[in-house]
């Protein structure tokens, strides 16, 4: 993740499980809200996660040998060099060209710090 850029690192919110993530887009965001997170099942994906009220839908990216890519059946996109290239080329219409839930904020993590600590210890306490 070090290698991304400013943006997605405003965005990018690490280890936090998808209840946490529910509960910070339901609570911080809006229709087109999304953020980026760890995969919990897949080392090394992201997971690009958007709020279309009543859910957050939640897409995987994955990194091979051509770059960045959607990982979902039935959705070809071609495959971007960098993570910030891939996020911004579904901000920018493509998303809901192939279906996807279209992409408007990134919630920015460095304006939820201290509600976002919370939340994440109380995601991280409920699973031990």
């Amino acid at each position: 993740m070090e290698r991304e850029g400013v943006l997605v690192q405003s965005f990018y919110f690490g280890r936090i499980g998808s209840e946490a993530t529910e509960r910070l887009l339901e609570r911080f965001g809006h229709d087109g809200s999304f953020l980026l997170r760890d995969s919990d099942t897949v080392q090394g994906a992201y997971c690009l996660c958007v709020r279309k009220a009543p859910f957050v839908h939640t897409y995987r990216l994955v990194n091979s040998t051509t770059g960045w890519s959607l990982q979902s059946s039935g959705i070809r996109l071609p495959s971007c060099r960098t993570l910030e290239t891939l996020i911004e080329n579904l901000r920018s219409g493509t998303a809901s060209d192939v279906g996807l839930v279209p992409l408007t904020d990134p919630l920015d993590k460095t304006q939820l710090q201290e509600d976002f600590v919370y939340v994440e210890m109380c995601s991280r306490s409920s699973v031990y």
